[in-house]
């Protein structure tokens, strides 16, 4: 048996963790003690990823579907035809008839996105979408504006803040977006013990508010008037920094104009937090000796996410604390990839949707308009679909239509690790390696950007051995550029130099060579000037610990705007704005309806660790109440009750939360495996869908942003209707959770 140091790769904290293998299979993972940041913290489904990997349900062969069958087919046959209807489809059809899903785990791999741009580059399609306009587009959308790229994504200072406001995120739970933060618990607690105010402003109290820190309810969905009221007394009490303004920024007449009319109290109609408690948290704010407002998925996902977060940066620019120790820190990558991709036109694509006509962001359509984009004839047509790192079914809004959109494609390809949902509806699946079974640096944030709280480097190398012919994406994607006869990033010296390349690399059982990862992962390492691969592994497997992040290196140097000053007011954000009294009024006379919120479970990530019987626990998810809001519809602990949107109605269990503000509901995200045939565990449960909840389409999409509005969603909540066994939820049909799906939105 060996050990080898590592790190994990389901989500932004970037645990190190230490590996046990033997022949080639983990057998164990610990937390790494002597990791130099993350210091023998790790969670549980990052200690047991191996085993939600090493299963039956592993894909292992390549797979093409044979009516409601699948059957196991040579790679040289999938690539081959694959290729084939690529080349027809193009033909027929041109380049925009063939499109691409990207998931959020693909962005945790450092090669994995690369090459999957690289190939729809090979293919001349801009067709791109990705799991961004689900949670966090109006961050990237609202960053290009204000900061001249799409990742300057300014971060809280943790270590050093005198004062956190933390709207819509639960670090303890989800960790840290956008930031790399280990033991995030410990850390909320390393605020409140050295004195500096830490407060959190949910619809929920969160497991975060109960770790550390005061907390204030907020009605779901009134973010965006927070932040103006917030805005509006920051203003009035003095607290504008007027020479770091008038040195660095442009717009603020603008913003002070637009926020005149939104004061504490009139914002407190909507929002429910009184104007003292509001005008209190702004003198907190104001008066600390470096402060920053941070917001995550519970800002991001609501109908003004865009908005909202615009007018956070606006406050933690305005006040002094953007750029500052403390405040908001913008990190300093490896290279400096912000400046070369601005001036290369990297992740600056301005196309417009065929459906919708809404801007692309990240280069990349909302995935708001896919099934649209699928169904509505015409040029540009989306005929073939390539879904990598994902699970579009379970993660998009409208997903019974998605569901029916994808039945129309000629071509489905999904690249995956098991046959999930989306999977279980393809013509092909292609098996991948796992994080375990790969080399990588850390991905674009952390590696590229400096979104680290406490900055450090890593590489590891392939933990583990793949079991069957599962391949890794990069090698995947270069291969389908060569059947499809569209060179890799639309380059034939490119392609050439990678297939020469491989040469050098050992053959797996079958004679087949890999892409050199190591080689191009040890290039960008020198590259930044950091110790190549080899000497990163042999001299830093448990981490080589950078510079920390200082205030003063952004404003002034390092803003990509045309006139290198932040943009306090884009002209895009004050049209959207204008309609912000109308959503007022329509929000003042909702009062009384319920606004469904999602949460996740400390044991479950996103939707893809549900095929664990540890992490699924009793086998559903349920719709969580305040007992005042339970009562008052004649709902009790355990009871069915039926959860109506204005597009759907579920059927789910009732749980009784007094950790709610009366008037919020909150389900969990990422259920409802029904219909994933290779999810053997996962297709048992019972949970339901809360997409299924949300619109999709043109029109139900944010303009600016292109986000779905997944969270803070009217419903409707009572006792399920027709006969029902009211004592178990186990012995209730799957299938009976879906009541009503009532088509498009």
């Amino acid at each position: 048996m060996a050990t080898h140091p590592t790190f994990c790769r389901i989500c932004e904290a970037l645990c190190g963790l230490e590996v046990d293998e033997e022949d080639g299979r983990v057998t164990a993972i610990r937390p790494d003690d002597q990791h130099v940041v993350t210091q023998g913290f790790a969670c549980i489904k990052g200690l047991r990823q191996h085993e939600l990997y090493d299963t039956a349900d592993r894909l292992r062969q390549p797979l093409k579907r044979r009516g409601a069958t699948f059957e196991p087919i040579s790679w040289e046959q999938a690539n081959r035809e694959i290729g084939a209807k690529v080349r027809q489809l193009h033909r027929d059809h041109g380049p925009s008839s063939i499109a691409m899903y990207v998931g959020t785990a693909a962005g945790f791999s450092f090669l994995h996105p690369v090459f999957a741009q690289g190939f729809m580059q090979g293919v001349g399609s801009r067709s791109m979408y990705s799991s961004a306009t689900q949670d966090c587009s109006n961050k990237f959308a609202v960053a290009r504006l204000v900061y001249g790229f799409p990742f300057t994504q300014p971060f809280p200072d943790v270590d050093r803040t005198s004062c956190l406001i933390v709207v819509g995120a639960n670090p303890a739970v989800s960790k840290w977006s956008f930031l790399q933060v280990s033991h995030p618990t410990e850390r909320l607690k390393a605020i409140v013990a050295r004195g500096a105010k830490l407060t959190f402003v949910d619809p929920r109290r969160t497991e975060s508010a109960k770790v550390a820190g005061d907390h204030l309810f907020i009605r779901p969905g009134t973010d965006v008037f927070f932040y103006l009221g917030f805005l509006h007394h920051l203003i009035a009490s003095g607290g504008v920094d007027e020479a770091r303004v008038d040195a660095h920024m442009n717009g603020f007449d603008d913003v002070a104009k637009l926020v005149a009319a939104w004061s504490p109290e009139r914002v407190a109609e909507v929002t429910r937090i009184p104007a003292e408690k509001l005008k209190a948290l702004v003198e907190d704010y104001q008066s600390a000796d470096g402060a920053a407002l941070y917001c995550s998925t519970g800002v991001n996902m609501g109908r003004h996410g865009g908005l909202a977060f615009w007018l956070q940066e606006v406050i933690n620019a305005v006040s002094g604390n953007l750029d500052r120790e403390g405040g908001t820190l913008v990190g300093r990558g490896l290279l400096d990839f912000p400046a070369f991709a601005k001036k290369n036109g990297i992740l600056m694509g301005d196309a417009r949707s065929r459906i919708g006509d809404y801007g692309m962001v990240n280069d990349a359509f909302p995935g708001g308009v896919l099934a649209d984009e699928i169904t509505t004839p015409g040029p540009g047509q989306h005929r073939a679909l390539f879904v990598t790192g994902g699970n579009p079914l379970i993660t998009m809004p409208g997903s019974d239509r998605l569901r029916r959109a994808l039945g129309e494609l000629e071509l489905c390809v999904v690249l995956d690790i098991q046959r999930g949902e989306t999977a279980s509806l393809a013509h092909y699946v292609l098996p991948c390696t796992t994080p375990l079974e790969r080399p990588d640096l850390p991905f674009i944030f952390p590696l590229l950007l400096g979104m680290q709280s406490r900055p450090y480097l890593q590489a590891t190398e392939a933990v583990a051995k793949p079991d069957g012919e599962q391949r890794d994406e990069a090698t995947i994607y270069l291969d389908l550029c060569r059947a499809s006869g569209r060179p890799i990033f639309g380059s034939r010296i490119a392609q050439t130099l990678l297939d020469l390349s491989r040469r050098l690399e050992p053959a797996d059982a079958s004679g087949h060579r890999p892409v050199p990862q190591r080689r191009l992962l040890d290039l960008v390492l020198r590259l930044g000037g950091a110790p190549g691969f080899a000497r990163m592994l042999a001299d830093h497997g448990h981490g080589l610990r950078r510079a920390d992040n200082r205030g003063g290196s952004y404003l002034g140097q390092r803003v990509l705007t045309d006139d290198g000053r932040v943009d306090l007011a884009p002209a895009p954000l004050l049209a959207a704005a204008e309609r912000l009294e109308q959503a007022f009024i329509a929000e003042r006379g909702d009062q009384r309806r319920l606004k469904l919120i999602t949460k996740r479970d400390v044991t479950t990530h996103n939707s893809w660790t549900h095929n664990h019987q540890r992490f699924v626990g009793r086998g559903t998810n349920h719709v969580y109440l305040h007992p005042e809001d339970a009562a008052a519809r004649g709902l009790a602990e355990g009871a069915l009750a039926d959860v109506a949107s204005e597009v759907a109605t579920v059927r789910l269990p009732v749980r009784l939360s007094e950790d709610l503000m009366p008037g919020s509901v909150a389900l969990p995200h990422g259920w409802g495996h029904q219909g994933a045939g290779g999810l053997s565990v996962a297709r048992e449960t019972s949970g339901v869908n809360v997409n299924l909840l949300a619109a999709d389409g043109p029109g139900a999409l944010e303009p600016v942003t292109g986000m779905a509005h997944l969270t803070a969603i009217a419903v409707e909540v009572r006792p399920a209707a027709g006969p029902q066994d009211t004592t178990s939820w186990s012995g209730i049909d799957p299938a009976a959770s879906i009541v009503a799906p009532r088509g498009p939105s």
